[in-house]
């Protein structure tokens, strides 16, 4: 027989930047077309570590990379049963609105709306219908819970080199190889990018990135970066740029870096009060396209376990450091301030 849920659990509750405290919460109940998740693991999202981010939403349960197992459903729910593997994708569009309509699943109302419930650094999290229904996997046997906390991000990286245009014999600029830079090497790399260059301003991280298949990396400290840029690309620049940072200094750079009749890949966003100094003669002769590309929706969340499930993307390739839900507050910060960490996740027991 299984264990019986308990009625309090341990949560992992962000105050502040750098202020995650262990609580006990009352353990969610299911309704009829909701579930009950035990978690086995979340990741820590790049955008849990930005301060004016991470800000504006505390306090909160933070975490929305989670992997679990089901242990309860409501009287309504037949396509999943408990003892089934899952990711849950933290937000869900309706699929009928204009927006879904039109793939632009982000800009939904329900996608904004949407949430697990109390986050994804909790012992047990409550799945809304919306999110059950809409972009809740059931993961396959061969996908390990590690790997299955990377589908979240792996889906930003499949939405943003789709919104990219044409990877395939492309040459490609990352700038910034945090884990999310790290993803973009790797898929860039599946899709048979001509030239795939990273740049950081972080040696361990460049060498990371030579490691999953960077045919060039480059010390952004070393030289401006678009002269190394034009001198790997024959003058030209890169076909493709995407820009992780989330400053405007690191667009102007990209946009410095991208090649005539190229795309730039705006991956994060900058604070609300941040202005981009843009040349629009420059862009519109040049022909350049600046792209935003925000989260991920449920064709990008398909597309990203299928990846992993190929291998492609796996933990063994991002997670450098790991700890239990106790140590959540390490973790953060390790996260945060640790430039050696490319992907760090919370287990639960």
């Amino acid at each position: 027989m299984p264990a019986a849920t308990p009625a309090v659990m341990k949560v992992a509750r962000l105050y502040d930047y750098l202020d995650v405290r262990i609580e006990d919460a009352p353990v969610p109940r299911p309704g009829p077309r909701e579930a009950l998740v035990r978690a086995r693991v979340c990741g820590i999202c790049s955008g849990d570590v930005v301060p004016w981010y991470i800000r504006k939403k505390a306090p909160l349960v933070f975490g929305h990379e989670p992997v679990g197992e089901i242990v309860e459903v409501g009287s309504e729910v037949t396509h999943l049963q408990p003892g089934t593997r899952v990711f849950v994708h933290h937000h869900a569009p309706c699929l009928q609105c204009r927006a879904c309509r039109r793939g632009e699943f982000v800009q939904c109302p329900t996608w904004r709306a949407t949430q697990i419930v109390p986050g994804g650094m909790a012992e047990f999290f409550l799945v809304p219908e919306t999110n059950l229904f809409g972009d809740t996997l059931a993961l396959p046997d061969h996908v390990s819970d590690q790997d299955g906390a990377l589908i979240e991000p792996t889906a930003c990286v499949v939405k943003s080199l789709t919104r990219a245009g044409r990877v395939a014999d492309a040459s490609l600029l990352i700038i910034g190889l945090g884990v999310m830079g790290q993803l973009h090497v790797l898929l860039a790399r599946h899709l048979a990018a001509r030239q795939v260059i990273g740049a950081d301003l972080v040696p361990a991280r460049c060498a990371w990135a030579r490691n999953l298949g960077a045919d060039a990396v480059l010390d952004a400290a070393l030289a401006p970066l678009p002269a190394q840029v034009a001198e790997l690309t024959d003058g030209e620049g890169a076909e493709i740029v995407i820009v992780g940072p989330a400053t405007t200094e690191a667009l102007e750079i990209g946009l410095a870096c991208v090649a005539k009749g190229g795309t730039v890949v705006q991956f994060m966003g900058t604070p609300p009060e941040a202005r981009l100094d843009l040349s629009t003669h420059d862009l519109y002769f040049r022909e350049i396209r600046l792209i935003p590309s925000y989260s991920c929706g449920p064709s990008d969340t398909r597309a990203a376990l299928r990846y992993i499930g190929e291998g492609v993307v796996t933990a063994r390739h991002v997670v450098t450091h790991r700890f239990p839900l106790p140590e959540a507050s390490t973790a953060y910060r390790v996260a945060a301030e640790d430039k050696t960490a490319i992907k760090t996740l919370v287990t639960f027991n």
